[in-house]
């Protein structure tokens, strides 16, 4: 009797040594699934926004400039507003700390200029018309300054590219009935950004995101400028055009961020 229950005792604890483990078995894959799950939802988020651009320059530069006795700007040159469209992932690294990588195209926006000129002491002036507008390449880095009562302020900085189009030029000299164009021209500069807004919480995943933007996208070009009437070219052949120095914008924007987690 006495050994029939002492190995009663050793059977009963083997068993219960035993159930863990073989229970703990199939717990493994699940949590297996469930980090991996984890790792593919992350911090990563998609955004969209709309806004509105306020553009200016430091001014236009031209080597055709160089040829009247004197010249000079009366109005040295400004856009109109003008729509921006723009997509966008991102990650959320931590509470304060994210980042994201924007496309956006920046609608064309109206721009005219007025010079004079002397030339060898009759003065006339040239009126300037051009359409200018962009595809916006950035990458952003975002701090969060902390939430409170759902609403996040932030700051944050980009840097990338920006493709500058120069349409529609015209310069127009009322004075003499002369007229000159240039062929519609793109070019690519270096753009930087610097972000500050509000991100205010709406459901669970959805922010609503409204942003201010200070943008330099670097130069504008025009093509090469030809008279309208063939016979008078310009002086040199072969001339650069206009260069628009320095675009800048002050942008504000109505956006969206999705959490993919």
């Amino acid at each position: 009797m006495h050994n029939i229950g002492m190995k009663a005792l050793a059977a009963t604890l083997l068993a219960g040594v035993a159930a863990p483990a073989l229970a703990a078995d199939p717990v493994d894959p699940v949590v297996e699934v469930i980090d991996q799950t984890a790792v593919i939802g992350g911090g990563w988020y998609l955004r969209g926004h709309i806004g509105m651009s306020n553009q200016r320059i430091d001014g236009l530069e031209s080597d055709l400039y160089a040829f009247p006795d004197a010249h000079g700007f009366l109005d040295e040159g400004g856009f109109g507003s003008a729509p921006t469209f723009g997509v966008g992932l991102g990650y959320q690294f931590n509470d304060f700390l994210r980042g994201d990588v924007t496309v956006e195209y920046r609608g064309a926006a109206d721009f005219t200029a007025l010079d004079w000129q002397n030339n060898g002491g009759t003065i006339t002036t040239n009126d300037y018309s051009a359409r200018k507008s962009e595809w916006l390449l950035l990458a952003n880095a975002y701090a969060d300054l902390g939430t409170f009562y759902g609403v996040t302020p932030y700051v944050g900085a980009g840097i990338g590219a920006s493709r500058n189009t120069i349409s529609g030029f015209r310069d127009v000299n009322v004075i003499t009935g002369g007229a000159a164009y240039a062929a519609d021209t793109s070019r690519w500069d270096f753009a930087w950004a610097l972000h500050a807004g509000l991100g205010i919480k709406a459901t669970e995943r959805m922010t609503i995101d409204l942003g201010y933007s200070y943008v330099s996208l670097g130069d504008g070009q025009t093509g090469e400028l030809k008279n309208d009437s063939p016979t008078f070219p310009f002086p040199p052949p072969g001339n650069d055009g206009i260069t628009f120095k320095d675009i800048a914008s002050h942008d504000f924007k109505l956006g969206v961020r999705y959490s993919l987690y």
